[in-house]
């Protein structure tokens, strides 16, 4: 099929509403130009898919959103919390200050064409396996369409957009956050891509990381091993103690580690080793404890293997707090918008991509319609979790992976290059831009879910961060 072309084919899947609907409706005219400029948008996301930027280091992905948002009219602050990929856009004036969130980082290992085959435009390089170059551009639709309609209506309040770097790994909003530029914000409108079209008031997982780094004493395997102390054996030690734990935490903690450095040849006792660990629980004041817990078995491994450790937190994410009032809000929107139908080529790519993939659960069709509204559930991990600590969050999923093939997969990154994407692209932009206006119209709506917020963080609530006061963590993908 030709999964690379830049028409979307969107007249396939609009919204059909009557003229007379249309004379009623403001905001059938605002869905429209959204819809007008879908191959603009769709140009953009392909561009970013194409360059596959890492996190801290999207300097191409970053400038061509603040083009296409300086373009529109907004005012623009660039390397904002000290990123230089990070930057705001901000149109208006005065309350209420709606934020939304765009993202634009990809994952390393994860280079694949837009082909329903195993085949990587570089081995090892990056891939936007997470949806992430559809994400920065959905939400620049909608902030541009609420912008216009904020101007033509002489609507009071502030639109801002919030080019947030490094998602995965990094913590961009968190240093935005710590640096105060959530401050005056009422309600924060975000999205994020997957398999499905979806408006739930659910959580995600807590999650901290960190390198741990350690350091022996170099020597002969063969010859003086006795004169040696290896940072291996100490890495290892932990590896084996953070193993045991495993049975000895609440079943829903999550723990992950990657070796990065273990010596450079079998007849030399090495005297580094690093590795970088994720620990995950639906509860950041839960996850706390466990890690400590790493952090002592670390210093256990090191006690006994005659080396020495340190730890340097890499990000700290907490777990998403869930606004039921502005996800039920984002749901209506969702259901009005609706889902999309693919071409019969687009049909033949997603069967293709699905065969290298069994266990794929969702079936081809069901992006064409809303999956069914529910409350609760966690998985993953986000920085938007830390947005939802300081100020009403929603966050909706629209469907621009094949159904049933998950993110972080070279499947995704493949669906990602395809007109399927570009399609559920636009789903998140107008559900986005209707739910915005919503709250701009409706005061009552922003109390509401403000309400809702004080009531579960509870009184005297402070957000803190284990990242502390450090500089964002410029290399953690170099």
């Amino acid at each position: 099929m030709p999964v690379r072309p830049v028409a979307t084919c969107l007249a396939i899947c609009a919204v059909l509403l009557t003229t007379a609907q249309a004379a009623d409706d403001p905001s059938v005219a605002v869905l429209a130009r959204i819809d007008a400029r879908a191959d603009a948008y769709a140009k953009a996301a392909l561009q970013i898919w194409d360059w596959a930027e890492l996190g801290f280091q999207e300097s191409k992905s970053s400038a061509l959103l603040q083009r296409q948002l300086a373009d529109a009219g907004f005012r623009m602050q660039v390397g904002v919390a000290d990123m230089p990929t990070g930057f705001i856009a901000e149109w208006g004036s005065g309350k209420p200050v709606i934020g939304i969130f765009g993202e634009f980082d990809a994952l390393p290992g994860l280079s694949q064409r837009a082909v329903p085959e195993r085949a990587p435009v570089a081995e090892g390089g990056p891939g936007h396996a997470c949806g992430h170059h559809t994400f920065g551009v959905a939400s620049a639709a909608a902030a541009i369409a609420v912008k216009e309609w904020l101007e033509q209506t002489k609507t009071p309040g502030t639109i801002r957009y919030y080019g947030s770097p490094a998602e995965e790994g990094g913590g961009g909003k968190v240093f935005m956050i710590r640096d105060g530029f959530l401050e005056d914000v009422d309600t924060v409108i975000a999205w994020h891509p997957g398999d499905r079209n979806a408006a739930n008031a659910s959580s995600s997982l807590a999650m901290i990381s960190a390198r741990f780094r350690f350091k022996g004493i170099s020597a002969h395997a063969a010859a003086a091993p006795e004169r040696g102390r290896s940072a291996l054996d100490g890495l290892e030690a932990m590896n084996y103690m953070v193993n045991m734990m495993r049975e000895h935490v609440p079943q829903e903690t999550r723990m992950h580690y990657a070796i990065f450095k273990g010596g450079q040849a079998p007849n030399v006792v090495p005297d580094y080793a690093e590795a970088e660990y994720v620990i995950r629980h639906p509860d950041m004041r839960v996850l706390e404890g466990i890690w400590e817990r790493v952090v002592e078995a670390s210093k256990g491994a090191a006690m006994g293997t005659g080396t020495t450790v340190e730890h340097e937190v890499i990000s700290a994410y907490w777990n998403i707090l869930p606004n039921e009032t502005l996800s039920r809000a984002q749901y209506r929107n969702l259901e009005r918008v609706g889902g999309y139908r693919m071409t019969a080529d687009e049909v033949a790519f997603a069967e293709k991509l699905r065969a290298t993939m069994p266990d794929a659960r969702l079936p081809i069709g069901s992006q064409e319609g809303i999956q069914p509204f529910t409350v609760g559930g966690a998985a993953a991990s986000t920085d938007m979790g830390d947005v939802s600590w300081v100020v009403p969050t929603v966050q909706m999923s629209a469907a621009i992976f094949v159904p049933g093939i998950p993110a972080h997969s070279w499947q995704a990154t493949a669906s990602g290059g395809t007109t399927i994407a570009m399609k559920g692209m636009m789903v998140a932009a107008k559900t986005m831009t209707l739910t915005a206006m919503d709250l701009y119209r409706d005061p009552a709506l922003i109390a509401k879910a403000r309400a809702e917020f004080d009531q579960k963080t509870g009184p005297g609530f402070t957000w803190r961060t284990r990242v502390g006061t450090r500089r964002p963590p410029y290399d953690f993908r170099k």
